[in-house]
């Protein structure tokens, strides 16, 4: 009997079907950051980064043209297991040479990028960019007490509801639309509301463009505190999750680095999904607060992705990766995001919640601990090298020589 077959009969002594879980994951869609790659730059701007945004780190080799960004991601996509998404911001329009603002861009500025969708039977998802632009004023956009600055993001953010909607159309997969800003304070501000209800109508008026709901899934997004906006963001946890609510057919986005560090989404996931139809999240790793450290396969993601699982939601959650680290060969980060976050899916899937559950709802809690220690040493290893193996991906650190070359092949030619 080889390692897989070992390792599946000893999940089966659980009640896992190991092939179900592997079958499930394979079809499983996450979004893939194209803002790794090139440190949040975009194409759009050659300014520095602005409004809460920050990449540290200075490592060789980094995307400079939409060709080389595209490039770099098909490296990524054939180290990874499972199905992608792309996930792009708005600023990573391809121009070439035109000159277009973002309140006047258009579906033809992202042909290219759904040309490199559909080459990888991929769905797109999207995000407006209100940040690192003369148009943010004072740090602010979308709740700036400035008319003109307000007008100029919500025809922004109406200009990618239409990209959003013509992604969607095109793949043939709903695009999941993100706004978020870093809008908001340094120190205590003499008004909170004021912002909020510029902030809130602003959103409202982005959402009146029409679209249809099937195919463009609008999403707010919350910030606990930013560069520059420590003591208050308008667009916080309460408001936008309370925006959500209030307003059919948005959801509410939880990007697991922009809570207190003392908060953990993977808490937060099966309550919001006793309400809403569907949520979205950016997979992060937060060492203090939204430092957007690379996704590993820790305890958080771990319980996030299990979350998921045992809640039957996974076509109610929308997963995309966020996180982006100048410090280290930008390739192998992205990797070794996807790939931790495919191995906590897989694992979450190999978890016998049915059992778990039945315990714990029979007051088993002494059994239910002894279970749950158990199964964190159960062979998954050699399921997620089966895994890897049926998707014609390295199952081991051996993908990392193919990096390796990759860099001194293509990144060190990059001045």
């Amino acid at each position: 009997m080889d390692r897989y077959e070992s390792a599946k009969k000893r999940y089966e002594d659980f009640g896992v079907d190991v092939e179900k879980a592997i079958a499930t994951i394979k079809n499983l869609p996450v979004s893939l950051h194209c803002w790794q790659g090139d440190d949040v730059k975009g194409f759009d701007q050659d300014g520095p980064l602005t409004g809460g945004i920050q990449t540290t780190g200075n490592y060789p080799g980094k995307a400079r043209t939409w060709q080389e960004l595209m490039a770099d991601m098909e490296k990524v996509i054939s180290l990874c297991p499972g199905k992608k998404k792309l996930n792009l911001h708005a600023s990573y329009a391809i121009l070439d040479g035109e000159q277009v603002d973002r309140d006047r861009l258009e579906p033809r500025h992202f042909a290219k990028w759904v040309e490199f969708a559909k080459k990888h039977n991929m769905g797109i998802d999207f995000n407006p960019t209100f940040f690192s632009h003369p148009m943010c004023k004072d740090g602010l956009t979308l709740s700036s007490p400035d008319e003109s600055v307000r007008r100029f993001w919500i025809n922004h953010g109406k200009a990618c509801i239409r990209i959003s909607q013509y992604f969607a159309e095109e793949t043939g997969v709903p695009c999941v639309m993100n706004i978020w800003t870093g809008d908001g304070y340094k120190d205590i501000p003499a008004d909170r509301m004021g912002p909020r209800m510029r902030y809130k109508e602003s959103i409202e008026e982005i959402l009146s463009e029409p679209f249809d709901k099937a195919k463009v899934k609008p999403c707010v997004e919350s910030k606990v505190f930013g560069i520059g906006v420590e003591a208050f963001t308008a667009g916080s946890a309460e408001f936008s999750l309370s925006f959500a609510a209030m307003h059919d057919g948005c959801l509410p986005l939880m990007d697991n680095g922009h809570y207190h560090p003392t908060e953990v989404v993977s808490d937060k996931i099966p309550a919001l999904l006793c309400f809403f139809p569907e949520i979205a999240l950016h997979i992060t790793r937060p060492i203090r607060w939204d430092s957007d450290h690379v996704v590993l396969f820790d305890d958080e993601t771990k319980e996030m992705a299990k979350e998921i699982v045992r809640c039957d939601a996974l076509d109610r959650v929308y997963m995309a990766l966020d996180y982006f680290d100048a410090s280290i060969n930008r390739i192998s980060a992205w990797t070794v995001g996807f790939r931790s976050w495919q191995k906590a899916l897989l694992s979450a899937l190999l978890t016998p919640n049915a059992l778990l559950k039945k315990l714990q709802d029979e007051n088993s809690m002494t059994k239910l601990m002894v279970l749950n220690e158990e199964i964190k040493t159960l062979p998954f290893g050699d399921i997620w090298a089966h895994y890897c193996e049926t998707e014609g991906v390295p199952a081991d650190e051996s993908w990392y020589a193919q990096v390796e070359a990759y860099e001194k092949e293509v990144l060190s030619k990059r001045v």
